[in-house]
């Protein structure tokens, strides 16, 4: 059985809605050491899962699939597995977690239906130089820090 290979831990940036990986995280597709790992680096910049506020009701940004949605929210950045890959492993994911069958389906219908829009400007981000992954802070800021 597929398996995270690592405890989750985040921290709030200051806008309210984005998130940042304090350690990296990862996981296992297919079946626990299957090779095909999702390593999701420290300093990953995440919002969740990217739902409408309109939606929040019944799907929350946040939620019992939250890993999975940083999963998938990291392999869409990333870009190693085709779109379909990563919708499918979002899907696998959200079931290694326990959510409820009526939500995978509807969340994973989701990303199938209107998922092409973040896949591409993901794309175009990354050609302009971006990076959603934020560099680790240097032994003399984490000691300003205090």
């Amino acid at each position: 059985m597929s398996r995270f290979t690592d405890v989750l831990l985040v921290s709030p940036l200051a806008d309210g809605r984005t998130w940042v990986i304090q350690r990296d995280f990862g996981y296992d597709v297919g079946e626990e050491g299957s090779g095909d790992t999702i390593e999701v680096p420290e300093g990953f910049q995440t919002d969740f899962a990217s739902v409408p506020s309109v939606a929040w009701p019944l799907i929350p940004r946040w939620g019992k699939y939250g890993k999975a949605a940083i999963v998938h929210d990291f392999m869409y950045w990333d870009q190693n597995k085709t779109r379909k890959e990563s919708d499918d492993i979002f899907r696998e994911a959200m079931g290694v977690l326990g959510v409820a069958s009526w939500r995978r389906f509807l969340m994973y219908r989701a990303v199938r239906l209107v998922g092409g829009l973040s896949w591409r400007a993901n794309r175009k981000r990354r050609e302009q130089g971006k990076n959603r992954v934020r560099p680790a802070p240097s032994k003399a800021d984490e000691a300003k820090t205090w």
